[in-house]
């Protein structure tokens, strides 16, 4: 096992791990970016006002999402397990 061969699987885990995360970060952000600009424009400073939102958006998100996620964390975990061939011989 070399070290560009490790580097390899590690980029690649990553990648997965901000593709699967990303749509539900982004999708976090800006709900709460929305949220803080109608608390501003409003002059509401109450704190927890934000969270409900984030939270269901994300639920959303997340349950909308979760096929295309499922999809590819097994496509992953399946190169990952192809990869155990490879290091076994080494």
């Amino acid at each position: 096992m070399d070290d560009v061969f490790v580097a390899n699987v590690m980029r690649q885990g990553l990648t997965t791990v901000l593709t699967v995360a990303g749509p539900m970060l982004a999708v976090g952000m800006i709900v709460g970016l929305i949220v803080s600009i109608f608390q501003a424009t409003t002059q509401i400073q109450e704190q927890t006002l934000s969270f409900i939102p984030k939270i269901l958006a994300i639920f959303l998100t997340l349950i909308i999402g979760s096929p295309w996620m499922v999809r590819v964390l097994v496509d992953f975990t399946t190169e990952l397990f192809s990869y155990l061939t490879e290091v076994t011989r080494w």
